[in-house]
């Protein structure tokens, strides 16, 4: 299976349009966005090309190829922007041997057994590391990164994780 993970687009249509340039090239089965979307949210700065409703337009494109995840930022009235549903709390792939759990992160997620991986957004931070069992892995922000961390999402393919710069399409480490 092979996907593009991202989430925290906020609402900017320049990395939007970069990030859908990305899923076009690799052509993946799915874009997983693990929320906030259209809105920026009232702690963040305007993200680059702040513009929801062309964001929505470049993502309505997509619809079929998309499963997203609710986020703090995200409203029943941005759902209406869109052609596929953001209001789901969490979401669950299998892949093989690998079961993920999708949820933005910004709440407690679900029970998950050792050996599952709790893939989230929400901190704008890219993340990869193991708890009790559990990979816990975050994409970093397509929009507004946090920590020094570039706008980036993630290549799954075929069970692994390469985080990938929407600045200049290369891969970087965790």
């Amino acid at each position: 299976m092979r996907l593009i993970i991202a989430s925290d687009l906020h609402g900017s249509a320049y990395y939007t349009e970069r990030l859908v340039s990305l899923f076009k090239a690799v052509k993946p089965e799915k874009m997983i966005l693990l929320g906030d979307i259209l809105y920026h949210g009232p702690r963040n700065d305007l993200p680059r090309d702040y513009s929801p409703k062309k964001v929505a337009d470049l993502l309505n494109e997509l619809s079929l190829n998309i499963l997203a995840i609710r986020g703090n930022c995200d409203s029943e009235v941005d759902s209406m922007m869109l052609e596929f549903n953001i209001m789901s709390e969490y979401g669950m792939l299998i892949d093989g041997d690998q079961v993920m759990y999708l949820s933005h992160g910004h709440k407690d997620v679900v029970p998950m057994p050792q050996g599952s991986y709790s893939i989230f957004g929400h901190t704008h931070v890219p993340t990869d590391y193991s708890k009790d069992g559990i990979r816990y892995i975050n994409p970093g922000s397509v929009s507004i990164p946090k920590e020094n961390s570039p706008n980036s999402c993630i290549l799954y393919d075929g069970g692994i994780f390469n985080w990938i710069s929407l600045r200049s399409f290369t891969p970087f480490d965790v």
